[in-house]
Order: C-alpha cells, then sequence, then structure tokens
C-alpha cells in the first residue's frame, strides 16, 4: 500500500484593508481564547482537577454568550477550536515531557496565527477564500499545488515584519521514496565550513547574519533611541529591524534547503552528530556564529527529507572523539584545540580536522548500521581505569 505523504506549501499573499483588520481580529480572539483556556486549566490543575478540550470547548460556548467576549463571535469559530486543539497538544507534550509547561501568549511576542479547517474556507479554481471574507485573498503563486489537491487545512500568519502567509497542508503524490543507493556519507558540522562531508568536499558556510551586521546594527541603535511604548516611529523602526532579521533568515533558510536536497538525494545513509546546540549556545564568544549557521535546522530539515524519500540518518553520541580520533589507525589524541585545524597523527598520516572528524563520524555510523551500536576507543575514565563503551543514538526521522 502506497502511502502519501502530507506537505505544506507557503506562499505569501497581500490583504486588502478589510481582510487584514478581520484577520487582525481573528488573531486577538484566537490568543484571547487560548489564553483563557489555559488560565482555566492551570487553576484547575492548583485544584488536583484535570480539564480537557471537550471541558474548554464548552467553556468556549459560555464565554461566547457572556457580554464581556461578546466579540467572539464576530470572527470565525473554527480558528477558535483549533486553538482549544493546540493547546491540548501542548498539555499533551507536557505531561509526556517532551516539553515545558504550556505559556501564555503574548500580544507583541507571540506568533500570530489562525488555523482554518475544510469547513471554514473555500477553495476553487486556485482561488481561496475564508470564512468571514466575501473576496479570494491575492496569493503569489511562487510554486503550483500538486495536480487534483485541494487543502485539508489552512494557516494564515503574519511575520513580525508584517508580511502576510498563508500555509496549505495538502497530500503530496510526489513524495515518494528515492531509488535506493550504495552510498553513505560522514557530516562534519562546522563554523569556517558550514559542513565538511566524509568524501572530502567541503561547504562555505555563507554568513548570512553578518553580511547584513551593520545595517542590523544601525537599525538597533535607531529602535533603542525611540520612546517607549507604542509609538509610530518606534513601531517603524521595529519593523525595520524586524525586516532585516527576515532578510537574514529566508536567505538561511534557502540555503540549508538547497543543501538538504542534495544530500538527501545523492545518498542512502547520512551520518551526523548529536550535538546539543541548546547548549553550545550559551557560550557568548560563539552564541552569534552557531545560532548564524543554524545546525539545528539543518538536522530538522535532513530527518524529515529523509523520511519522505526512504533515506537513514543516524546521529552519533555527542561524546564520540571525532576530532582527536585518527581515522586511518584508531589512535586517539588527548587534547585537540579548536584553533589546530592540522594534525599529524604517530603514524604518519596528516588529518585535516574537519575531513578526519566526518570520516569518524561516517565509521560510527557504519558501526550502527551494521551491529546496532557504536564503539568508541578507549579513553581514560576519572578512576583510571579504561572505557570501551559508547552509546550512540539513532534518531528515528
Amino acid at each position: 500500500m502506497v502511502t502519501v505523504e502530507k506537505r505544506a506549501f507557503k506562499y505569501r499573499f497581500y490583504p486588502t484593508d478589510a481582510q487584514a483588520a478581520e484577520l487582525s481580529r481573528t488573531f486577538g480572539c484566537v490568543r484571547k481564547v487560548y489564553n483563557l483556556a489555559l488560565a482555566a486549566r492551570t487553576q484547575a490543575w492548583t485544584r488536583q482537577e484535570r480539564v480537557n478540550y471537550h471541558q474548554t470547548s464548552a467553556m468556549l460556548t459560555l464565554w461566547k454568550k457572556s457580554e464581556e467576549l461578546a466579540y467572539l463571535n464576530e470572527v470565525s469559530s473554527v480558528p477558535l477550536q483549533q486553538a482549544l486543539r493546540h493547546l491540548q497538544v501542548a498539555f499533551t507534550n507536557f505531561f509526556t515531557r517532551r516539553a515545558k509547561y504550556p505559556r501564555f501568549k503574548s500580544r507583541k511576542r507571540s506568533r500570530k496565527s489562525a488555523e482554518y479547517t475544510t469547513s471554514a474556507f473555500r477553495f476553487r479554481d486556485g482561488r481561496l477564500t475564508l470564512a468571514k471574507m466575501r473576496e479570494p485573498l491575492d496569493i503569489v503563486w511562487s510554486r503550483a499545488l500538486p495536480v487534483g489537491v485541494s487543502p485539508s487545512t489552512v494557516t494564515v500568519s503574519q511575520d513580525s515584519a508584517g508580511r502576510w502567509f498563508v500555509s496549505m497542508l495538502c497530500e503530496d503524490s510526489a513524495v515518494q521514496p528515492l531509488p535506493a543507493m550504495d552510498t553513505v556519507v560522514g557530516i562534519d558540522v562546522g563554523l569556517n565550513h558550514l559542513l565538511t562531508l566524509s568524501t572530502g568536499e567541503k561547504i562555505t558556510n555563507p554568513r548570512h547574519e553578518r553580511r547584513d551586521r551593520t545595517a542590523l546594527g544601525k537599525a538597533q541603535r535607531r529602535l533603542a533611541k525611540k520612546a517607549r511604548g507604542d509609538g509610530a516611529n518606534r513601531v517603524k523602526a521595529r519593523r525595520k529591524v524586524a525586516k532585516i532579521h527576515a532578510r537574514i533568515t529566508d536567505r538561511r533558510r534557502d540555503t540549508l534547503h538547497k543543501l538538504t536536497t542534495r544530500l538527501v538525494r545523492e545518498n542512502q545513509t547520512l551520518v551526523i552528530e548529536d550535538l546539543s546546540v541548546r547548549n553550545m549556545v550559551k557560550n557568548p564568544s560563539l552564541a552569534r556564529a552557531i545560532s548564524d549557521a543554524a545546525w539545528a535546522d539543518f538536522r530538522s530539515m535532513l530527518e524529515y527529507k529523509a523520511q519522505w524519500y526512504g533515506r537513514e540518518v543516524i546521529a552519533v553520541d555527542r561524546w564520540f572523539p571525532s576530532s582527536n580520533l585518527c581515522s586511518r589507525c584508531g589512535t586517539l589524541r588527548k587534547r585537540m584545540p579548536l584553533h589546530v585545524r592540522t594534525w599529524t597523527c604517530d603514524c604518519g598520516t596528516t588529518h585535516d580536522r574537519d575531513v578526519n572528524a566526518a570520516k569518524n563520524l561516517l565509521a560510527a555510523g557504519l558501526a550502527v548500521t551494521a551491529c546496532g551500536a557504536g564503539v568508541r576507543p578507549q579513553r581514560s575514565t576519572p578512576g583510571g581505569q579504561s572505557a570501551t563503551k559508547q552509546e550512540t543514538h539513532r534518531r528515528e526521522p
């Protein structure tokens, strides 16, 4: 049986003044309902009671009937119900220890979005019309939707730069496993080079943030001089900063999408290192460069594209000494400062630090594929004994 993957297609659109006002009201109502439901569930939790989605849905009906919250009836009810479902998912993730406790949505800092299901929009002949609107959205169709497919869910959002986007979730029959291959590759991420492959290829780090650092700093200084509050000048200055950030983010994601698609198409198995990026960005000297490299986004894209196309991604334990280990003879060097980019092993082999690390990651990944566990070379433990056991984690896409 062939399974059809669902895929989101995101487009930019330009709303009319009436549509922008309607969507802004919807965003506000979605945020209000989410916060009310979160407050109700939190208060119930302090009384050692559980409140589920169905109970908050009943609360929503009562809120709409109250005089204070009667304005909730002015927008489509579907995004409000979806907000309650999203809150239920957030609590499920919290109770299964996959996420922190849900937080209240902020008018200024939280993402502005509203989700519509099939009962709240009409899609005909490439024209999308949302509930409570008479005219279809003016969408810029940068790419075509799959032929003969209608979206099952539509999410409208506005970013901090003021741009409007619509994301359509569709079944895409084009997303099918690619023909199997014999090629495997080890991938070492870095800062001097964004990626280094076990084949010896090095991919330059574009450093997107550095290209706009001067303009960004200038815009941020202008913003800092504006009076606090919601004044027009401060809003304009904040929007300028947000536009620069959006330009940096767009270029970065475009680069990562191209790289990950190429790697998945060319290799059957991809071996990466299981880095804790969240802890690494706590280093004040490297935080900006690591954030600009977006290693976490790279891994996320690699994993879901591998799942789409029938490839395998193996994550090697972060404590595996990929840089310190000679990929030829297996000798482990005790120390390897970051400034050392090339080194010579006792066996006489001269290594490029990054290429050597990629080769070692590849070897560890092949060990995982062959026997289900990797092997860490001997190293000294605090008690003076040698430890040979390594725990390598295989991350399913």
